[in-house]
């Protein structure tokens, strides 16, 4: 028995999932902004994103997207109509996790949505009317996306990426641009 698992080890790099047609990495750099769910005051705190993901195309029009990257917002103690305001949702944290995105194969100009499963860990504060959270550590997220794939081989990407987030009552998101590029992929 451990012959053989010496021996699946020592091929396991010789193995390929069939089902992969071809592997990129995409880096996505953006606007950042965090928002509680409740909140009297119309609140959106920013900050910066940046993103790293893993694109493994299956077909034209599905990819799997595992992903890593950060967002980092603050308050400046100010509403969006510039009033003085204690609310606030803020956001330190690393990102991680997977995503499947569905787009249409449209050279130039492709839409595409996106959702999947992740956990973010940091440091979260929602303060509102409604809420007084101020946690640090793991908590999971639900990743939301849409966008446009630009382009002849679509490699420009321009989208809006979400990350809900219920154990703090807030969501943290970016308007984001992002650059693929292929890896060496086998015919």
């Amino acid at each position: 028995m451990r012959k053989i698992l010496i021996l699946l080890v020592m091929t396991s790099n010789l193995v390929e999932a069939q089902f992969i047609k071809e592997k990129s990495i995409n880096a996505q750099i953006g606007y950042g902004l965090s928002v509680p769910y409740n909140s009297v005051d119309e609140i959106a705190d920013d900050g910066f994103f940046a993103q790293g993901e893993l694109v493994m195309k299956v077909a034209s029009w599905i990819e799997f997207r595992p992903y890593a990257g950060f967002i980092l917002t603050s308050s400046n103690g100010k509403d969006l109509n510039d009033n003085p305001t204690d609310d606030k949702a803020e956001s330190k944290a690393f990102l991680l996790g997977g995503k499947a995105r569905v787009r249409a194969p449209i050279p130039w100009v492709a839409p595409y949505i996106e959702i999947g499963i992740g956990t973010s860990i940091g440091k979260f504060e929602t303060l509102t009317t409604f809420d007084n959270i101020d946690k640090s550590g793991i908590i999971y997220h639900i990743p939301f996306s849409f966008g446009l794939e630009l382009g002849k081989n679509n490699n420009v990407d321009l989208g809006f990426t979400y990350y809900f987030q219920p154990s703090v009552e807030q969501f943290v998101g970016a308007f984001a641009v992002g650059i693929t590029f292929p890896l060496n992929n086998k015919k």
